[in-house]
C-alpha cells in the first residue's frame, strides 16, 4: 500500500482533531482545487481511514475499523455542550440508568455535583468516571464486557437492568435515520438499550447531529420511545415532524 501524502496526513489529522472535514475549508487550507482534495478524501474513504459524508468526510463511522477512542474526538465540544444539559435534565434524590457512548460519558462527567443518585449503567467508562462522586451511589451491570469500548452486553446484562424500575434513562445510539429509527452497530449492546428504555419513566437521548450522517445495521427502537433528546443542532425537518407527532421535545444546545 502506497503510503499517504504529507497533505493526505494532515487532512487525517485534521479529521481526528474535529471529528470531520469540509472540501471548500480544506482546499482554502491548502491552496489546492476542491477537485484535488475530493480525491484526497476518496482515497482515504477507500482505506477506510474516513467516511465520506455530503460536502467533505468524517472520522469513519463503521465500529470494525473506528476505535471507541477515536469515536471520543468526534465533536467533543458538541457532546460535552450535550451532556451538560442531559445532566441537568436529573434532578437530585433520583435513579438513573446510562447505557454505553461517548456522549453519554459527557453526561456522567456533569453529574458530579448532583446529590442522592442512584446511577445503574453498563458502562464501564461511565462507572469510572463517577466513582469518586460522593452525591452518587453507583451499581454496574454484570455480564461480558466488550473490549472495544468497556460496554457491558448480553443476556446477563439484560436481566440485570430488567430487576430495576427508574426514574431517567440516559442513551445514547450510533446512528439516527430520519424515519425515527435508533441505530447500533451490535445487536448484544441494543438488548441492553432496548431494556434500558424500557424500564425508565423518562428517556432522555443524548445525540450530536452527526449521527444523522451515520449508518448501522442494527435497530433499537423509534423515537417514539422517547421522552427528551438533546442535541448541538436542528434535526431533518421529516424526523422533527415525526417529534412532533409523537410529542417528543426536542432541545437544541449550542456549543
Amino acid at each position: 500500500m502506497d503510503t499517504l501524502s504529507p497533505r493526505q496526513n494532515k487532512i487525517l489529522a485534521l479529521a481526528g482533531k474535529n471529528g470531520r472535514v469540509d472540501v471548500e475549508d480544506l482546499s482554502a487550507t491548502f491552496n489546492v482545487s476542491s477537485q484535488t482534495i475530493r480525491k484526497d478524501l476518496n482515497l482515504l474513504c477507500e482505506r477506510q481511514l474516513l467516511q465520506r459524508v455530503h460536502g467533505g468526510a468524517i472520522v469513519g463511522s463503521g465500529i470494525e475499523n473506528v476505535s471507541y477512542e477515536a469515536r471520543r474526538l468526534l465533536a467533543p465540544t458538541a457532546k460535552k455542550a450535550i451532556g451538560k444539559y442531559g445532566a441537568e435534565l436529573i434532578p437530585d434524590n433520583s435513579s438513573l440508568l446510562i447505557n454505553i457512548g461517548t456522549t453519554t460519558e459527557q453526561v456522567a462527567h456533569a453529574l458530579k455535583d448532583h446529590r442522592g443518585l442512584l446511577v445503574i449503567s453498563n458502562n464501564v467508562n461511565a462507572v469510572d468516571i463517577m466513582k469518586d462522586f460522593m452525591g452518587v451511589e453507583l451499581i454496574i451491570a454484570g455480564g461480558q464486557v466488550r473490549r472495544s469500548d468497556g460496554g457491558i452486553v448480553g443476556g446477563a446484562a439484560v436481566d440485570f437492568i430488567n430487576q430495576f424500575k427508574v426514574d431517567y434513562a440516559v442513551i445514547g445510539v450510533s446512528a439516527i435515520d430520519e424515519d425515527g429509527s435508533l441505530l447500533d452497530y451490535d445487536f448484544r449492546e441494543v438488548r441492553v438499550a432496548k431494556a434500558i428504555i424500557n424500564n425508565a419513566r423518562h428517556v432522555i437521548l443524548v445525540a450530536d447531529i452527526m449521527k444523522f450522517e451515520r449508518n448501522a445495521p442494527v435497530r433499537i427502537g423509534h423515537i417514539s420511545e422517547i421522552d427528551t433528546m438533546v442535541i448541538d443542532a436542528e434535526p431533518p425537518q421529516k424526523f422533527q415532524q415525526i417529534c412532533q407527532e409523537h410529542g417528543i421535545r426536542i432541545v437544541i444546545v449550542r456549543n
